[in-house]
């Protein structure tokens, strides 16, 4: 089996997969990494892909270097099916990555867009050779709330979770849909440009905030909340 560890900003992400199946995911609060060895006694585990968009200290990573002989420290110069044409790939997300390769296994051969809404909106294009073209980031949903709310001196902090009406009610909602309504525009715009130009690119939503988008997304679109995951245990799986 292989366990898939994705750290990001506010938790840990972990997958358990056998067979290209994921028999057991879940979240931590923090980055911590002893619960490694737990999960390899438990589920047999034989080899490992950690992906971080925080710096992991050495004293973790001796650790899970010493319990496991397959562990593969994600990053922009760990080989994977993607080509990169950035020109700083030391910066390139790593997380950003590994949802192309995601994408890429279920759609071999074609244009890709991965829309990954999550802390963060980023929108990564790869043509059909696989070769990573570009992408841009925004601020994801919560961010753009709370910006709201920092920025200003008397608009509340809100959730995210609510009644999105085409033309907000009060300020609450207002607010929610100004934001909600204007990822979905800015989302809906991509597709189109990219479509323009490659009208059978194949166009992938995942993220924290897929849920809340997928339903209101007029464009042809497969959700995936996995495809990071899956990307991880694809590279994981070429890797040995």
């Amino acid at each position: 089996m292989n366990l898939i560890i994705d750290i990001g900003n506010n938790s840990t992400k972990y997958f358990i997969f056998a067979d290209n199946s994921i028999v057991l995911h879940g979240r931590r609060s923090n980055g911590s990494l002893g619960f490694v060895k737990e999960y390899i006694e438990q589920y047999a585990i034989e080899k490992i892909i950690i992906s971080s968009v925080v710096d992991i200290n050495e004293e973790e990573t001796l650790f899970v270097d010493s319990i496991c002989k397959n562990v593969i420290w994600f990053d922009n110069s760990t080989p994977t099916p993607i080509k990169l044409e950035y020109r700083t790939p030391h910066t390139l997300g790593s997380d950003r990555i590994a949802a192309l390769v995601g994408a890429q296994a279920q759609a071999p051969g074609k244009e890709i867009l991965v829309i990954d809404a999550g802390t963060a909106i980023t929108i990564d294009f790869a043509d059909a050779s696989g070769t990573f073209k570009g992408g841009n980031i925004s601020p994801g949903l919560k961010m753009r709330l709370n910006a709201l709310h920092s920025f200003t001196s008397k608009l509340p902090l809100i959730e995210k979770e609510g009644d999105v009406p085409m033309l907000g009610y009060d300020t609450e909602t207002a607010m929610r849909s100004g934001v909600v309504r204007g990822i979905l525009h800015e989302i809906e715009g991509y597709i189109d440009e990219i479509k323009a130009k490659y009208p059978d690119v194949f166009v992938f939503l995942t993220g924290g905030d897929e849920k809340l988008l997928i339903n209101s997304i007029k464009s042809r679109i497969f959700a995936d909340k996995f495809l990071v995951a899956k990307g991880l245990n694809k590279i994981l799986e070429n890797s040995f």
